[in-house]
């Protein structure tokens, strides 16, 4: 039976859905989500939006949630409706966000259709929600005109000396930087991004740092990597330590990489559909492809989401799901975070992770 199976068919009455708007600095990063709330049968559901352009936010908290989203039907019934909707009052900056946002929508009415069952999602998929390991993900530069330094790394390892990192290598990472780092044992996966163009997160690719890389840390895992005829010569022979992120909205993109991966971050906002990450989870269990989650600074519920998956689907492995406060560069220097892993805090009914 296909996981998605399980919740398929259960039913939900919405009476009405709210837009809350949030928003934060995050040292040079100004973050804007939006949370979905949709009611019903005295029961509240909620989502978050990750949609990382303001406008497009903007937009939709000034438009409201759409009419078309109230009545009675099963789970999948509304995950139809909503597939079938342009979410978007205006087109998005980025037809990414589309994902993004039915993944918001989705999330919420599924919190909603639990908690009107009075049960809760590990239940009802007959999964054990177990202790979740997390790594914190950081660049070593708050800024594209900041040089890299291991400072910020650090300051963490300092309050948190088990901490594990996901860095973001970049083109002034020399071999003073690479050496030191690597004195930390504490880098479990470099995040290439080799699949952004025209982005604030852009890396040139240089094969030379890739090759350093491939080196200097022979446990981490290499996500995303720019495979191209200078690269893939390198990446070849390390095959098997090749993950991916940005490329991954469905199972047919598992499919579609250079290797059969041994390792891929099921990021749940990127499938959008819950049928398609259900399908992913499926797929990878089968073949036995590891799995990570992954984030999108989320500033409400929705980083209690993909903390409750990881914990239901793929707790034991590097998944950068970190505690919210880890993405303060203020916050994750101070005393009082959790650290990994993080203990099991489902709520009792719905799909919601108690922070």
């Amino acid at each position: 039976m296909a996981t998605f199976d399980a919740i398929a068919d259960l039913p939900v009455e919405i009476e009405e859905c709210e837009l809350e708007g949030r928003e934060i600095t995050l040292g040079s990063f100004e973050r804007m989500t939006t949370l979905v709330k949709v009611r019903g049968g005295g029961h509240e559901g909620i989502g978050e939006d990750v949609t990382y352009d303001a406008v497009d936010h903007i937009a939709l908290q000034d438009a409201g949630a759409p009419e078309e989203l109230r009545g009675s039907d099963s789970f999948a019934g509304f995950s139809n409706l909503i597939g079938n909707l342009d979410l978007f009052p205006s087109p998005p900056e980025r037809d990414v966000s589309r994902p993004y946002r039915r993944w918001a929508f989705e999330s919420a009415v599924l919190d909603l259709a639990l908690r009107q069952a009075g049960t809760n999602l590990a239940a009802v998929l007959g999964r054990k929600a177990r202790p979740v390991n997390f790594v914190s993900s950081m660049r070593l530069a708050s800024s594209a005109d900041e040089t890299s330094s291991i400072d910020p790394l650090l300051a963490r390892l300092a309050i948190y000396p088990t901490l594990r990192f996901k860095l973001d290598p970049v083109n002034d990472w020399d071999d003073e930087l690479i050496a030191a780092l690597v004195e930390t044992g504490a880098v479990d996966s470099l995040d290439l991004k080799g699949f952004y163009k025209g982005t604030v997160v852009d890396v040139e690719t240089d094969p030379e740092l890739y090759r350093k890389l491939i080196e200097a840390f022979p446990d981490a895992w290499l996500e995303d990597p720019d495979v191209n005829e200078e690269t893939k010569p390198l990446l070849d022979p390390v095959s098997e330590r090749i993950t991916w992120d940005a490329p991954i909205h469905a199972v047919s993109d598992i499919e579609a990489m250079p290797w059969v991966p041994k390792m891929v971050n099921i990021k749940p906002s990127r499938f959008g559909a819950i049928e398609e990450l259900f399908g992913a989870y499926d797929y990878c269990e089968e073949r036995g492809i590891g799995a990570y989650g992954g984030g999108q600074t989320e500033l409400g519920e929705g980083r209690g989401h993909i903390q409750y998956l990881a914990s239901i689907f793929h707790p034991d492995t590097p998944n950068d799901v970190a505690p919210s406060g880890y993405n303060d560069p203020e916050q994750a220097t101070k005393p009082g975070l959790l650290s990994s892993p993080l203990e099991p805090a489902i709520d009792e009914t719905g799909f919601r992770w108690i922070s």
